[in-house]
Formats: C-alpha cells, structure tokens, sequence
C-alpha cells in the first residue's frame, strides 16, 4: 500500500534543517537520501501506518543526530535495510 504515501510530502528542506546551519543543505541530502531509500526498499504491500511510522522514525533518528553529515551512502542503506528487518521486532506498532 506504500503507493498510497506521497515521499515527496516527507522529504527535508534547508528551512527543516536549520540545526545545521552553513551545512543544511547538505544534511537535506542526506536525510532526503534515506527516506528515498526507505520508500524504495519498502515492500509494496506495506502497511501506510507502517510505513508512516517508519518516516517518522527516520526523522527522530537522523534529523540532528551528528553523525548524518559523515555517513556514506552504502551504509545509510545498511541503517534502512536494518530497520526494514527488525521493525517488527523491536515492538513497534503496526
């Protein structure tokens, strides 16, 4: 059911990045990266709820965690597949 979220609507912008200041633009990629690779990697059928909480989690983590501006790409999609396969696990809902 993920083709019933719009990614666009989740998606960073520098205004939501101010934490970052000189850097916001780059961290905006960053985490713009990760959501896309969240949504892509989600399976079709998965749950909007699911899928929304997950988004949300993605922004809770990332949004000012210092390490965002050094992560490289390969292991930002280790951190999004991991997620993917322990969501459930971990006694998150839906």
């Amino acid at each position: 059911m993920k083709h019933l979220i719009d990614i666009q609507v989740a998606l960073a912008t520098t205004d939501d990045m101010q934490f970052w200041e000189d850097n916001a633009e780059l961290a905006t990629d960053k985490l713009n990266t990760i959501l896309h690779v969240l949504y892509d990697r989600a399976d079709e059928d998965v749950p909007v709820q699911k899928l929304e909480n997950m988004i949300q989690h993605v922004w809770e983590h990332w949004n000012e965690d210092a390490y965002l501006l050094d992560i490289d790409e390969v292991d930002l999609c280790d951190w999004v597949d991991h997620l993917l396969a322990t969501w459930d696990d971990v006694g998150n809902d839906v």
